[in-house]
């Protein structure tokens, strides 16, 4: 299965990311949000990312160029009847992906893959609302994309195999690393990383240690490259109460059921660097 028209759904960060995933591995991509503004933004902070790599002599202007001249910003979904693979990652929330996928189906009658970037939810869910749920699959890159080397492929009950064979041949001509997960919540990263996040905030509310000792000694004892309260920061306060909520909801673990303390973050607004306030102030 040969992919070269990607098309991506979603205003967020993920969307961008991806789309200089994909452009610097030679396919063309469809980058659609629901408004002109929110795709211009996205196509704004590509630009910045592509600009600093030149500036540190990671690209030059002619590669830079070829890989913005890939990408295309679109906001009608039919923008993307031609593409083999169409990725989404909108918000996490059932519901709206459920639409999006029946949407999807239809407009995209011709595309190998339709593919969820979920971190938690239930792909099989999202394909059942599709009519062809052999062709879904969860395609689950990290954050930032251009950075993390990691994909999760999510095998849902009625995913096919050349759904399965095409997303991580697509995967690894992005130049990832592919491991290949059931369809469980949190899949194997985030049903691994948020017991141990979770339990951080727990320590903190405890009094255990400061916020800068618990994340000192996390990346000096375990050799990580963030803290856990800096990464919290960094994936959203928010987010990251969702994902332990729907964790919870799956496996009934103790574990999971969220730090009161990050609950009341996320009442108080106080989301992490997206809202210049979380554990760490970035308002500054």
């Amino acid at each position: 299965m040969t992919v070269k028209q990607v098309g991506l759904v979603g205003s967020g960060i993920m969307s961008s990311g991806v789309a200089e995933v994909v452009a610097k591995a030679g396919m063309d991509v469809a980058l659609r949000s629901r408004t002109q503004e929110a795709v211009d933004a996205m196509v704004a902070g590509l630009e910045k990312s592509l600009a600093k790599q030149v500036e540190k002599g990671k690209l030059d202007d002619a590669a830079s160029a070829e890989i913005r001249g890939r990408v295309r910003a679109v906001t009608d979904l039919s923008e993307l009847s031609s593409c083999d693979l169409v990725l989404e990652s909108v918000v996490e929330d059932i519901t709206v992906k459920k639409q999006l996928f029946t949407d999807l189906d239809d407009v995209c009658a011709n595309a190998k893959i339709l593919a969820t970037n979920t971190s938690t939810l239930s792909v099989g869910d999202i394909a059942a609302a599709t009519k062809n749920p052999e062709r879904v699959c969860g395609i689950h890159f990290f954050n930032p994309a251009p950075v993390m080397p990691l994909v999760e492929i999510v095998r849902a009950e009625k995913t096919g195999s050349a759904t399965v064979s095409g997303a991580r041949t697509f995967a690894e001509a992005c130049g990832k690393t592919v491991v290949d997960v059931i369809d469980r919540a949190g899949f194997i990263v985030n049903s691994l990383l948020f017991p141990y996040l979770n339990n951080a905030v727990k320590a903190l509310d405890a009094g255990l240690a400061t916020r800068d000792d618990i994340d000192a000694a996390m990346k000096g004892g375990c050799n990580f490259p963030m803290g856990p309260l800096e990464l919290l920061d960094l994936v959203g306060l928010d987010t990251s109460l969702s994902i332990l909520e729907a964790l919870h909801d799956e496996y009934q673990d103790p574990n999971y059921v969220p730090a009161p303390m990050l609950e009341q973050m996320v009442g108080d607004g106080r989301l992490g660097r997206k809202t210049g306030q979380g554990f760490y102030d970035y308002s500054k």
